[in-house]
């Protein structure tokens, strides 16, 4: 069975054409659907294709695909279908638009962001609700942009995949493969980045481990916390004088005056 691409802006005539209640639509002006061929895709009227329709939602795996741009999200779609990717793939104009008619038939769901920012408020918020209500579902991105900031915050979020629109067809097919089995997806478009930032944070261990010992840097990271001297005392299993007499010495080398200072001048120094 091949793949089969599902626009989602017909749902009456899909949903009585199968005789069930379903999130899958075929769209367009005449409600026609994809399918390709061995030479090419042919499109074929909606109601002949309720059974294909319903065999391969039986039979393959289904993609959500969710993109508010008709044109990019059908592009993508049929390039995803004649490189290999054998799925039925079901598109969306928006998050809201596919919460209201999710299906447990879904393998997982495909956000194409364009150029937008994964940390504007509504898209984090989208992504993070979505994840949230179904944590068992794989959730990709696909963005123009590839900062290793924006990678960071979605998986912070809980996606599966980032995929940069940077990387080919055939490389985002195995992602969302990938993704789907289990697995997360990171481009190496982002590792130049990650590595700096890595060398970045080995060198800052490094010259804090030039400047405390290692019982004063528990006591830092007990200070960080707010802690009391009291329960850094007895969390290290220390006297309360020994740990008054590391913070003094805390205190010395970064030459401040009292506990705040601290946490200030080591946020200052090694981020």
């Amino acid at each position: 069975m091949g793949a089969c691409l599902l626009e989602s802006d017909s749902l009456d005539v899909f949903s009585r054409s199968l005789g069930v209640d379903t999130m899958v639509e075929i769209g367009g002006a005449n409600g026609l659907s994809h399918r390709p061929v061995a030479n090419g895709a042919v499109r074929l009227p909606a109601l002949k294709l309720a059974d294909t329709a319903k065999n391969a939602l039986t039979d393959l795996r289904v993609l959500d695909v969710i993109d508010e741009r008709a044109l990019d999200r059908e592009c993508l779609s049929q390039s995803l279908v004649s490189h290999g990717l054998d799925m039925t793939i079901v598109l969306f104009n928006s998050i809201e638009a596919w919460m209201s008619k999710y299906a447990e038939a879904s393998s997982g769901v495909l956000i194409n962001i364009g150029s937008r920012d994964c940390t504007e408020p509504r898209i984090e918020n989208n992504i993070r609700m979505l994840v949230s209500r179904f944590p068992n579902l794989p959730v990709i991105i696909l963005s123009d942009n590839h900062d290793l900031r924006q990678v960071l915050t979605a998986l912070d979020l809980g996606v599966k995949g980032f995929i940069p629109s940077a990387v080919g067809i055939s490389v985002c097919v195995k992602a969302i493969s990938l993704a789907l089995s289990g697995g997360v997806f990171i481009s190496t478009e982002s590792l130049p980045e990650l590595r700096r930032l890595m060398s970045a944070a080995d060198q800052q261990e490094r010259r804090r481990a030039e400047i405390f010992t290692c019982r004063e840097e528990n006591v830092i990271a007990m200070l960080k916390l707010g802690k009391a001297n009291k329960i850094i005392a007895y969390e290290l299993g220390l006297r309360e004088s020994t740990v008054k007499v590391h913070i003094r010495n805390i205190m010395k080398k970064l030459k401040v005056r009292n506990r705040t200072e601290v946490i200030f001048k080591l946020n200052d120094l090694y981020g």
